[in-house]
């Protein structure tokens, strides 16, 4: 059981590629831009990351974004790859605008569910 307080892992999850693809801490930190300190936080599951310095990090893995999404659960695994991983990897976007852009997203594909979102039928 992991004792990061955000979620299952996402911590032990970096340190486990980082340790794979035999990074350093300082070495990783250096190639997603963020501070090592801050970096050890995250793997220590004390702090979690934004959608920005997850991208950060999982290029410095060489990993997609979408795998760092899923696993600190921002997108379900079966929407990776969907217009959902697409909004969550936009550098251009804040996390505001994501969580904006994914709200409005998940309304539309609600309302063109086959039953629409209160099971009316009769569209």
């Amino acid at each position: 059981m992991s004792n990061d307080i955000f979620g299952e892992s996402l911590g032990e999850f970096i340190r486990e590629k980082r340790q794979r693809a035999e990074l350093s801490l300082r070495k990783l930190a250096e190639l997603a831009d963020v501070s090592s300190v801050y970096l050890s936080q995250i793997e220590g599951g004390l702090r979690r990351p934004s959608a920005d310095i997850m991208q950060k990090i999982a290029k410095g893995l060489q990993l997609s974004a979408e795998t760092l999404y899923v696993r600190a659960g921002l997108l379900d695994e079966e929407r990776s790859g969907t217009t959902e991983a697409v909004i969550m990897s936009d550098p251009r976007l804040s996390d505001a605008q994501r969580n904006a852009l994914l709200t409005i997203l998940r309304s539309f594909l609600a309302d063109n569910a086959p039953d629409g979102p209160s099971g009316d039928t009769s569209r």
